[in-house]
Formats: structure tokens, C-alpha cells, sequence
């Protein structure tokens, strides 16, 4: 008996969901246990960040090869792969007992985190188009729930005094599983990847490229910048700045990471609402203010409670940035669909490729409180450079 298309769809729709989550998941079940693997080492400031750069150069290396793979396999065959490819380099990085070995399964992780990216979106617009309604916001705040369900998982272990590497590889394998059972339900490609829109690709762009546009672009790929700038450096630094500036405990400064994705997640599920009542200008500019002040507050006041509510106001900020400049950088007119979304989406790797060293230098040089003030400048960047979004939501 064949299901109907209706049924069809709505298991479709958990099966994007799950890729999103596995993916929000299996990095970050390693996020808070990073200081235990710098200590470990015995790496500098300087060296950490070198290697956590390792994972957005992996990104930048690998992500032009994802559109010809979901030309070539579909989008969910890609996103299943590389999410199980991906598990296993988070489980080598647990087990590195060199800072080589640590830097390549960085670079792995990475490669495979920006292929897995790109199909994850593709498997959720192939969804959207036939449901005929936005599903996408909602499926990047499934990714924020699995980063705080990893974290918790990671928060958990280490209060039970479980060892890392059996620790990620229980997560990572139960992560595994979620993924092969998604992929069951996914729907089959890559014949009819996007139906009657253009295909997620690198593309050029097809005439009237002023420069107005290119200055869109370039403001928008900020906004992103500085709104994914402060997920970047909470990921690679939250967990050691509790730990190493505040000397909070482990589980605590687990438990800080956890309030910011938490704070991203909320952010992300009232985000369109948000923008049809005020329109995206006055919601990315009100996120700024909030990176801003939850940075200022979070370095300002290094204490437990001083830092866990700053980086929870600035997960809450930050997270409509990256959301609605790829959204706007895909309706900039006079490109093609998709084009704009593709360059500000691989260009953005740029700024994660470059932050972890700059923040490792400055704490090495200062505090890492000195570091951390990247992040506030990103806010500061993001309030700057709202201007460009739209006034109200556009049909």
C-alpha cells in the first residue's frame, strides 16, 4: 500500500527537522568539553584558535563541492553522508592525542559541516515549495534546540564524570542513527531537487550587476558577520571563559553555552513573527542592540550570573541575523535566485575562519575578556548596517 502524499510530505518534513537537528547536535556535544582537550594538549591561546580556525577552512575548501554532489546524489542521500562523515571526525577530534591530528579531524568536521549545510537547506526548500509555506526559520531553530540538546548531553557527562571520548562516541552514534532514519523518509532526488526554482548552486550572476548591489551584498555579508561572529566565538570560547576568567565549574560553564543556544533558539521561533509586525530592518537592528549589550554585560561583569544572562541576551540577538540577510540576499534585484544567498552563505565562512585566531592572539597578548569584545563590535556592526533590510515583510 502506498502513502499518500500528504503523508508523504509531513514525513518529509520530520526528516529535514532531523537533519537540522543532528546537525545543531553533534558539534556542539563536544563545545563544552574543549577546555579539558586545550588542557590536555597543553595549547596556548594563540595554537586554540589556530586550530579551532581549522573548521570554517575545511568549510570554505568543501562547500563549492556541495552543489555538484546534490546535482549528482540529492539532497538528502548528501546531507545523510556527510552528517555520518561528520560524527565520525567529532569522534577522532575527541580522541586526538596530537594537535595535528586535532587541527585534521577540525578541518574534516568542518568540509563536511558546510556540504551538510547546503543539502540540509535544499531537503527543507523541496519541502517548502510543495507545503506552499515558509518552513524555513523554524527548521534553523531546530538546529538551535539540537545544539542545546548536545549541550545538556555534554553537561550531563560531565557531571557524571564520564570519560570525553566514550562520551562522543555514545552522542555521536545515537546522532548517527537519527540521521540513517531520516533519510528513510526524506524525499527521493535528485531528478526534481527544487521543482520550478533554480537549484541551490554557485551561479553567476545574470547581468545588472551595479554597484548598488554589490554594496547590498557586501552589507549584508556583515550583518551576518556580525550576528554569526558571536555564535562562532560562544561556541569555540564561552565554555573556557567561564572556566579559565569567571572559575566557574565545568558543569556551569556547560550550563552557559546551553543558555545561549537556548536564548538562540527562542530568538529564532518568534523571529517571523517579529518581522510581520515591525519588518526585518527593526528586527535586525533591535538584535544588535542586544549582541552589544549582552557581550558589554557578559565581559563587564565576570561573574557566573553577569555572564551567563549577557550571552543569553546576545543569543537572543543574534539570532535573526544570519536568517534574514541570507533572506535578503537572495531578493537583491538584478541577480539570479540563489545567487546572492550562495555568496553571502560562503563568504560568511570567512568571518569564522578568522575570529578564533584573532581572539586566541588578544587573550594570549591581554584576557580573553579583551578577546571577546570582537563580538561586541559585531553587534555594534550589524546596528550600523541594518539599514539595508527591508522596512516591513516583503510577500
Amino acid at each position: 500500500m502506498t502513502s499518500s502524499p500528504d503523508r508523504v510530505l509531513r514525513r518529509a518534513h520530520i526528516a529535514a527537522a532531523a537533519f537540522f537537528f543532528t546537525n545543531g547536535a553533534l558539534f556542539s556535544n563536544l563545545i563544552p568539553r574543549l577546555p579539558e582537550i586545550k588542557e590536555t594538549l597543553g595549547m596556548s591561546g594563540t595554537m586554540y584558535g589556530i586550530v579551532l580556525a581549522m573548521n570554517p577552512v575545511g568549510a570554505m575548501v568543501a562547500g563549492l563541492a556541495a552543489a555538484a554532489l546534490i546535482r549528482r546524489f540529492g539532497s538528502a542521500k548528501v546531507a545523510a553522508a556527510t552528517s555520518i562523515v561528520m560524527a565520525a571526525a567529532i569522534v577522532a577530534a575527541s580522541a586526538s592525542p596530537t594537535i595535528v591530528l586535532l587541527a585534521g579531524s577540525f578541518f574534516l568536521a568542518g568540509a563536511m559541516d558546510a556540504i551538510t549545510d547546503v543539502a540540509q537547506n535544499a531537503s527543507a526548500l523541496r519541502v517548502q515549495e510543495r507545503r506552499g509555506k515558509s518552513i524555513i526559520n523554524s527548521m534553523h531553530a531546530i538546529w538551535s534546540a539540537g545544539a542545546v540538546s548536545g549541550g545538556l548531553l555534554a553537561a550531563g557527562a560531565i557531571a557524571l564524570d564520564v570519560p570525553l571520548t566514550l562520551h562522543i562516541v555514545i552522542s555521536s552514534s545515537l546522532m548517527v542513527v537519527v540521521t540513517l532514519l531520516a533519510l528513510q523518509w526524506a524525499l527521493p532526488g535528485p531528478a526534481s531537487e527544487v521543482g520550478n526554482t533554480e537549484e541551490i548552486r554557485i551561479a553567476t550572476a545574470a547581468g545588472g550587476v551595479t554597484p548598488k548591489v554589490v554594496f547590498l551584498l557586501i552589507a549584508l555579508l556583515f550583518i551576518a558577520i556580525g550576528g554569526g561572529l558571536v555564535e562562532e566565538l560562544a561556541n569555540s570560547w564561552i565554555a573556557l571563559y567561564l572556566r579559565g576568567e569567571v572559575g566557574a565549574p565545568a558543569a556551569v560553564a556547560a550550563g552557559a553555552y546551553i543558555g545561549f543556544v537556548a536564548a538562540q533558539f527562542v530568538g529564532r521561533m518568534v523571529s517571523d513573527g517579529l518581522v510581520d509586525r515591525f519588518g526585518a530592518r527593526i528586527v535586525v537592528m533591535s538584535g544588535g542592540i542586544l549582541i552589544s549589550a549582552g557581550i558589554g554585560l557578559a565581559i563587564s561583569v565576570p561573574t557566573v550570573w553577569g555572564s551567563c544572562l549577557g550571552f543569553a541576551l546576545a543569543g537572543f540577538g543574534c539570532a535573526p541575523a544570519i536568517p534574514l540577510a541570507m533572506q535578503e540576499a537572495d531578493r537583491i534585484p538584478g541577480l539570479r535566485p540563489g545567487v546572492g544567498l550562495t555568496v553571502v552563505t560562503w563568504l560568511l565562512r570567512l568571518g569564522f575562519l578568522a575570529a578564533p585566531p584573532v581572539v586566541g592572539a588578544i587573550s594570549d597578548v591581554a584576557s580573553l575578556r579583551a578577546g571577546l569584545s570582537v563580538s561586541l563590535g559585531g553587534g555594534i556592526l550589524v546596528v550600523l548596517l541594518s539599514r539595508v533590510m527591508s522596512p516591513r515583510r516583503r510577500s
